[in-house]
């Protein structure tokens, strides 16, 4: 295993128990490259209650190269894959290495109620957002729903 990344992802890890997220929870499985996660869906938002697991996955590049990072959980979103992979600039094309995994989840929260439907990973939910916000809100009410039992 790489050094550089498995010093970068204690300190990833320290941080996260140093200071908290409300909302946004972290910690490695039994391998440090493998990580879970759950957020909290934010307040005032449609997604508000819902608990969404994600997994984050480390490459020995790390943090040169951006983790794998999916959500688990089922859910509703413009850019969000049916597999639950997530489709975000700062995990992709804009990925820096001065990113660590709270801003990674920071970042994804802050994606769940701002939507890009410019670049949809899913189409269905991408339309509904643009052409009927209404039915949009009901589907996503629904995963948050369902998010309750996974």
């Amino acid at each position: 295993m790489s050094t550089s990344a498995l010093v970068r992802l204690m300190r990833d890890l320290k941080k996260l128990q140093n200071e908290p997220m409300p909302d946004i929870h972290a910690k490695p499985t039994e391998n440090l490259m493998v990580w879970k996660a759950v957020i909290i869906g934010p307040q005032d938002t449609a997604w508000e209650g819902g608990t969404f697991k994600l997994l984050l996955e480390f490459s020995e590049e790390y943090p040169i190269k951006a983790p794998t990072v999916r959500f688990t959980t089922r859910i509703f979103h413009p850019n969000i894959y049916n597999d639950g992979t997530i489709c975000l600039d700062v995990l992709q094309n804009q990925w820096s290495s001065i990113f660590d995994v709270q801003a990674i989840l920071t970042s994804v929260q802050s994606l769940l109620c701002d939507p890009n439907p410019e670049s949809p990973a899913n189409s269905e939910a991408a339309r509904l957002f643009v052409d009927n916000r209404r039915a949009y809100m009901r589907r996503v009410r629904e995963v948050v729903e369902k998010s309750w039992a996974q």
